[in-house]
């Protein structure tokens, strides 16, 4: 049953997914403020069309954050679906061999492109949709929601869902952790599951288990304030440019390991059942 309701509707999928990648959410420029909020505005509708009890857009001190969910019942495990509806901007604009905004299906970049319809009907013969967004991240989150929609129709959930779709992912999540912090019963989860990743080719799937975070820090190295001759001073004060080298390849030993103390104290061994 549920192969027939994706057939039977998966030209539709594709025709919304066209609509929701026009919409420029890039939340980097300030004057696409009022996309970013369609662009979530449009997240809500679609998560409430496709069956979810609760729906609703949670305003932070930045962009919006949909919330979703459907609890089919409480003693069974429950599925957080994480994701974001932001784009990157598409500068360089003379790139792009069609607008950013303006979706197009084809196989490869310089091909003429094909309609839904076409392209629907030879889903297997690699056509792909090249638009900004198409697979960071509105292509994954769309492909979450239609999936939920075909479960839900069919009655066919196996577990409790709920999405966190937020609108900031592009420019570092500013306000993710505040409202996580702020709505830790709400989010309450067995498994969060993201398809913001990669995948080894685009015929293999591919399964995630880990993600790595980022640290962001400024180092500021200070010298002299004018040149020094280097007959005097050469080797007696030090140069800020081998100081910095200095302190970058201190990081690491010849093994690659992180020599900042503490660094691995909350680290989770793998065991080896993970490795292989």
């Amino acid at each position: 049953m549920l192969q027939t309701y994706i057939e039977q509707h998966k030209q539709r999928f594709v025709e919304e997914l066209l609509e929701l990648l026009r919409i420029p959410s890039v939340s980097a420029d300030s004057n696409h403020k009022a996309d970013v909020a369609r662009a979530a505005q449009y997240i809500h509708d679609k998560l409430k069309q496709a069956g979810a009890d609760k729906v609703e857009i949670c305003p932070t001190e930045g962009h919006p954050i949909v919330f979703a969910e459907k609890i089919i019942n409480p003693s069974l495990p429950t599925v957080l679906v994480y994701g974001h509806y932001d784009v990157q901007p598409p500068d360089p604009l003379n790139l792009w061999v069609s607008p950013a905004f303006e979706p197009v299906i084809k196989k490869q970049v310089n091909d003429q492109a094909v309609s839904v319809a076409q392209a629907v009907e030879q889903l297997q013969a690699g056509y792909k949709i090249f638009a900004r967004g198409a697979c960071d991240d509105k292509g994954q989150v769309y492909m979450h929601i239609k999936a939920f929609e075909a479960m839900v129709a069919n009655n066919a959930l196996p577990c409790n869902v709920k999405f966190m779709i937020e609108g900031e992912e592009e420019v570092g999540s500013d306000h993710l952790g505040t409202f996580i912090k702020d709505n830790k019963a709400k989010l309450k989860a067995d498994v969060i599951l993201v398809s913001d990743t990669a995948i080894i080719a685009n015929d293999t799937p591919s399964i995630d288990v880990g993600l790595r975070g980022l640290s962001y820090l400024e180092v500021e190295v200070t010298g002299a304030n004018r040149d020094l001759h280097s007959g005097t001073y050469g080797g007696a004060v030090a140069n800020p440019i081998n100081v910095l080298c200095q302190m970058i390849a201190s990081l690491k030993d010849a093994n690659h390991h992180i020599t900042i103390p503490h660094f691995y104290d909350d680290v989770i061994e793998l065991s080896q059942a993970e490795r292989q």
